[in-house]
């Protein structure tokens, strides 16, 4: 579903995810304009229909396109929210291949977000599911704050990751957490932890992000010497309240793969059976 996630916008200052309309428009295969604002107008009154106020999913803006021959042009478009995405996906021509793609991935998206605002009454796996996400969304811009710093090729980035974790795990690299975890070469270490261990992580990763940008951090030796100060000092709240240490936490029977295919499996099912429309 990269399609979707390459034309994701993010709000540097809420965290809020949204689309542009007119980006999705030819991804959706609507060679006109006109013709997915129809959609998009079906969409607004599904959201009305649950009672939900559409004016906050579906937000007219103005951007400037700058023309062949010099100049700027104002054309309206609409931010869309995740849900509001959802609803258009619904709402569409479901014989395009495209839009069944894309009912299933905002339809996971808006579940997702979901078990977010229900945190604490989740289940462990849920619970799994929503942090690993959150935590992916958080390594992206871990790795922008990163890359401003100096950290630019793939085996600097690696090295600056490493350092992270050996703050957090007393010294063990990435490798040695895959090999205390038995896994095997193509999995990924962070699809087989719990919401616990994910949690950790994922407070390591944002407050790195946060100092890296706060102190404009600059060098790939600073950088990576912040990522292993900000992980060490996690593991010692983690100490300091009595926590179980990361590399001693039990390593979960499903990994978070196994755990998406089923969630899509049941919004599969859920989609052709009618239970799809909200």
């Amino acid at each position: 579903m990269d399609l979707f996630e390459n034309i994701k916008h993010i709000n540097p200052k809420s965290g809020v995810e949204y689309w542009f309309a007119r980006e999705l428009q030819p991804l959706f295969e609507y060679a006109e304009w006109r013709n997915f604002v129809l959609v998009v107008t079906k969409a607004k009154t599904a959201c009305e229909n649950v009672g939900v106020e559409p004016s906050l999913h579906f937000v007219d803006v103005n951007k400037s396109y700058k023309m062949p021959h010099g100049g700027f042009r104002e054309i309206g478009d609409i931010a869309l929210t995740r849900y509001a995405c959802y609803l258009i996906a619904q709402n569409g021509d479901s014989s395009k291949e495209v839009i069944a793609k894309a009912q299933t991935y905002f339809a996971i998206q808006t579940r997702r977000q979901e078990l977010a605002d229900k945190f604490p009454e989740l289940s462990e796996d849920e619970r799994r599911l929503s942090v690993r996400s959150e935590l992916a969304r958080h390594n992206t811009q871990l790795a922008e704050a990163a890359h401003a710093a100096g950290v630019i090729e793939s085996l600097d980035y690696a090295i600056f990751q490493n350092e992270g974790y050996k703050g957090l795990y007393g010294g063990l690299t990435a490798k040695d957490i895959h090999n205390r975890k038995k896994l095997k070469k193509t999995q990924q270490i962070l699809d087989h932890m719990g919401s616990t261990e994910l949690a950790a992580n994922l407070f390591r990763a944002t407050q790195t992000e946060e100092k890296l940008r706060k102190e404009d951090i600059k060098g790939k030796s600073k950088a990576n010497q912040t990522h292993y100060e900000v992980g060490k000092k996690v593991r010692k709240t983690i100490a300091d309240i009595g926590g179980t240490m990361p590399e001693n936490l039990p390593t979960p029977d499903k990994s978070i793969k196994q755990l998406e295919r089923e969630q899509q499996k049941k919004i599969l099912e859920n989609n052709s059976s009618g239970g799809g429309r909200r």
